[in-house]
């Protein structure tokens, strides 16, 4: 492989053309990613002052800081803007906007226009969410569960609203990025030559566009009861709150892989791209990232075995959640066998991955157990299923995203940050989230409810050190946002391709023209051909080689 330049863009995507204006109306998918980007980080900063402020609240039984009913809104402002806010549209809209049309070789997705106007949709439910914020706050759970938020006074409309809003959003993203695959490879660049990301974006796609509706349509009809009396879930009315879980769930449990699929995506570059080695088993990687995507759809009622279903429900439901385990383990196997006697690069986002690997596997583990009928009676509703979701989605989703933009952020500004401070801030993350979140385990088996104000005095020490571990995770989160901002100005020039990977977005400038490519690449091989060294893809002024191997093994050499 011939070295990366090391020369910097002065004209790319981020000056070409310039001004303000030319950013609110851009048709770029690298700006539309970028502003997804600020703004769902903005979301994240906002989240996690919620999280740490209703942890300070625990730090004792009593009441320190806050009343109950604050206590409530703070946890259910954090759940809601992380969820919708945050984790969902993070990797497809901000990391897949800008890497998708890079990876497959075109020069922007399908529908550039409906692309813009997702993220004016995205920011017109943003709007609404920091509106109910401002207006009585809503105290019912991110998940709004029926009759108390068809019979509370807080602001339940506008925060339904903003989340119909946001869904909107999602799908035409969804939409975007299903014809952009279809229709927009490269030459030469068939199903299986596809990098891991697309198939994960694509399998996320499918979710996205598929399973929205259906928590818009139970949005409107919460709505609906709420602003005309109608009687659909609230039992006063003639209506059946289970219902609601049903509609909620079957939409919110495939949102949990909405989540993960595109922070598995990521793991799949990051792995393959610092261990030096062709993915082990590439089709079956791809293909668990359709089965998730699938089976995901048929276990919502795992989150409704103490709802008083039927045994034989609940039984069918207990059995597709341990059978989502096996693609998910296709993809902790296959990356672990990836590894296996790789040149591995312990940079970064390699670090990253690590803690994606070690945390995601336990917050599989442990949704075995919550999988399972009988322990599920004990566990529901106890801290041992907060530690577990935010063991999947923030040791799982966050780390991945956190991994994709170190990998990416060379060919985002075309600047490095620094590697040791990189280092530094994943060890305060890691750290602090395992010491914030493996002791709710211990609490939920202890039989800690969540959600609760007060607690006896026996858990203290547990909610102590749960709360010390947030602020390991703020000082981490903090570190970053340093370096990463210092890096766009100061930082010094990355090259086009910093990692020596082989998937086309490395073969552009950094940072990017706006138009991506001067010329039409064409994919001849594998994007992980690294046990032969052959970076077969054609593009004008860039490192790259096409021809037999024998003359290949004479120009490495």
């Amino acid at each position: 492989m011939a070295p990366a330049s090391q020369s910097y863009a002065e004209v790319n995507y981020l000056n070409d053309p310039k001004g303000l204006k030319s950013w609110l109306l851009t048709l770029d998918h690298k700006r539309i990613g970028l502003m997804y980007l600020f703004a769902i980080m903005t979301m994240f900063l906002m989240g996690g002052v919620f999280a740490i402020l209703l942890r300070l609240e625990l730090m004792t039984p009593a009441r320190d800081y806050f009343d109950p009913d604050t206590y409530n809104k703070l946890f259910t402002l954090h759940g809601a803007i992380m969820v919708f806010l945050f984790i969902i549209p993070s990797i497809p809209a901000a990391i897949g906007n800008i890497i998708l049309p890079l990876q497959l070789g075109a020069k922007d997705v399908a529908f550039p226009r409906l692309n813009l106007a997702s993220w004016y949709v995205y920011v017109t439910g943003a709007i609404f969410a920091l509106y109910s914020m401002i207006s009585g706050a809503v105290d019912t759970g991110w998940t709004f569960y029926t009759p108390y938020s068809t019979t509370t006074n807080t602001s339940v409309i506008s925060m339904t609203l903003a989340v119909f809003i946001l869904g909107f959003s999602s799908i035409f993203t969804g939409l975007n990025f299903i014809v952009t695959i279809h229709k927009l490879r490269a030459p030469g660049m068939t199903w299986f030559r596809l990098p891991l990301m697309v198939w994960g974006l694509y399998a996320t796609a499918i979710i996205q566009v598929l399973a929205t509706p259906v928590l818009a349509i139970t949005l409107v009809l919460l709505m609906l009861e709420r602003s005309l009396g109608i009687g659909i879930f609230d039992p006063a009315m003639g209506g059946d709150p289970v219902l609601f879980q049903h509609f909620f769930w079957f939409y919110s449990h495939p949102a949990v892989y909405i989540m993960i699929l595109p922070g598995m995506a990521i793991i799949s570059e990051l792995v393959a791209a610092f261990s030096h080695k062709q993915i082990f088993g590439y089709r079956f990687v791809g293909f668990s990232s359709l089965a998730i995507a699938l089976t995901g759809f048929l276990v919502w009622g795992h989150h409704m075995f103490t709802s008083g279903q039927s045994e034989f429900s609940a039984i069918v439901f207990s059995f597709i959640t341990f059978l989502v385990g096996i693609p998910s383990g296709i993809k902790i196997f296959n990356w672990l066998v990836t590894m296996h006697r790789g040149s591995i690069s312990f940079q970064a986002p390699m670090l990253w991955t690590f803690s994606f690997l070690f945390l995601f596997t336990i917050g599989g583990l442990t949704g075995i157990f919550l999988g399972a009928i009988s322990l599920d009676q004990h566990l529901h509703d106890t801290y041992f299923v907060v530690a577990h979701f935010h063991y999947v989605m923030m040791g799982g989703t966050v780390m991945a995203l956190m991994g994709g933009i170190h990998y990416w952020w060379p060919k985002i500004w075309g600047r490095m940050y620094n590697e040791a401070w990189a280092r530094f801030s994943v060890i305060f993350v890691f750290v602090g989230f395992n010491l914030t979140f493996f002791t709710q385990f211990i609490l939920g088996t202890q039989g800690m409810p969540r959600r609760y104000f007060s607690y006896v005095e026996r858990f203290q020490t547990l909610h102590q050190l749960s709360t010390i571990g947030t602020w390991l995770i703020g000082l981490g989160f903090l570190i970053m946002a340093i370096y990463l901002i210092y890096a766009i100005f100061k930082g010094p020039v990355a090259g086009n391709n910093p990692w020596g990977a082989l998937t086309l977005e490395w073969t552009t400038p950094s940072p990017p023209p706006a138009h991506n490519f001067d010329r039409q690449p064409i994919a001849v091989h594998g994007p992980y051909d690294y046990d032969s060294m052959m970076a077969e893809i054609t593009y004008s002024g860039t490192p790259g080689y096409v021809g037999s191997k024998e003359e290949l093994k004479t120009k490495v050499k």
